[in-house]
């Protein structure tokens, strides 16, 4: 993604626990990563080599961990991605909840900076744009409702062939 480092999605996650870390306790222990990602913790002090390599975390050994500016800066554009995709997928497409987060966390890692940014100009828009917006949001629901009890009728006539 243009001109940042590249980090795999393993990567990413952590930066963004470690970052949801710091907001919470202003640090992140190796045990409160491992809680918190569900892996061992010798999966996360590998990681946490990796990152603090890469510039993106401050780790020793038995100390806490914390972001360097860049890495704060990288993780904090996963999270607003994170959730520009959630509330996307959640209140904008109607997906329910847990489904609009797993997805958000695998899209997250596959956009691109400029989709990344159209993305949460479109939210920004749609949740303070005037009441008009949110009634093709009512209209989009009704119509995605309607479509579903639609009978599959029609579309099963049309690709019969009569001999």
């Amino acid at each position: 993604m243009g001109g940042e480092i590249g980090l795999s999605e393993s990567m990413e996650d952590y930066l963004e626990v470690i970052y949801h870390l710091s907001q919470e306790k202003g640090f992140a222990r190796v045990r409160d990563i491992a809680r918190r990602m569900k892996v061992h913790m010798p999966s996360v002090t590998g990681a946490l080599r990796t990152l603090s390599r890469r510039g993106l975390v401050n780790y020793e050994p038995y100390a806490v961990v914390t972001l360097t500016a860049e890495g704060d800066a990288r993780a904090g554009r996963l999270v607003r991605t994170h959730t520009a995709l959630r509330t996307f997928l959640g209140s904008i497409l109607g997906l329910p909840e847990t489904e609009a987060d797993e997805n958000a966390c695998r899209m997250e890692h596959a956009i691109s900076r400029e989709t990344r940014t159209r993305l949460i100009e479109f939210i920004e828009f749609v949740e303070q744009a005037p009441q008009g917006p949110r009634d093709w949001l009512k209209e989009f629901a009704a119509a995605r409702r309607k479509r579903r009890r639609r009978p599959a009728r029609a579309a099963r006539g049309s690709s019969r062939r009569k001999n």
